[in-house]
């Protein structure tokens, strides 16, 4: 590749990051029409607490909770959603109560604890980044829950792990941030398709509080 090529593909990709920011005003309001899948990874924890494996999920203290500040940013995202009159359908997410916590705060409603968005690395400290997204199955298992398309007139919330979402979508999704959002128009026919990603500030910014 030549130098011009180079800088012509350099330019396109800023102009590119550029256009993806911008959007995700609009991409906040277009969840007003509902059609989208939300996959979220639980806003912040203590991180002086430990899970302990295997998983027990009837015993907070064995699990790894929400800070004050994961709460707070829970609550505040919902809010938004709130606000923002955004139509709200099924919410799934993890077992561990850090995920079912934050599901509630943000949607606002009760939750479905499922086995596909538990985290995937079995509270191994070594597996928590999983670069890789290797967990095949594991991955599948979230694409499923993506792909399928939300009842009409609502967007279908997910809350899980930052490991979950390696596995469904790939290293590159490995530097998703706590209380981050995945965006997803759901299709038919067909894998549902990357629409953005929304960071919990992005609600706050829209909302102007």
């Amino acid at each position: 590749m030549n130098a011009l090529c180079r800088l012509v593909l350099i330019v396109l990709f800023a102009g590119f990051a550029r256009h993806a920011a911008a959007d995700t005003p609009e991409l906040i309001a277009s969840l007003e029409q509902g059609g989208y899948v939300l996959i979220f990874r639980h806003t912040a924890t203590n991180d002086s607490q430990k899970d302990v494996y295997p998983f027990k999920f009837d015993d907070m203290s064995a699990q790894r909770q929400l800070s004050d500040k994961g709460r707070d940013m829970a609550r505040q995202i919902g809010a938004a959603v709130k606000e923002l009159a955004i139509p709200i359908g099924d919410v799934y997410t993890s077992r561990l109560n850090r995920a079912i916590e934050a599901g509630k705060l943000i949607s606002g409603r009760e939750v479905k604890p499922v086995d596909a968005l538990t985290d995937s690395s079995n509270a191994s400290a070594s597996g928590m980044a999983n670069p890789t997204g290797a967990n095949a199955k594991a991955g599948q298992a979230v694409r499923q829950l993506v792909d399928t398309p939300p009842r009409a007139g609502t967007n279908t919330v997910l809350v899980t792990h930052k490991t979950n979402i390696a596995d469904a979508f790939g290293k590159d999704a490995g530097d998703v941030q706590e209380g981050e959002a995945f965006v997803y128009k759901a299709s038919g026919s067909g894998p549902a398709i990357l629409a953005g990603r929304i960071k919990p500030a992005d609600w706050t910014a829209k909302t102007g509080k």
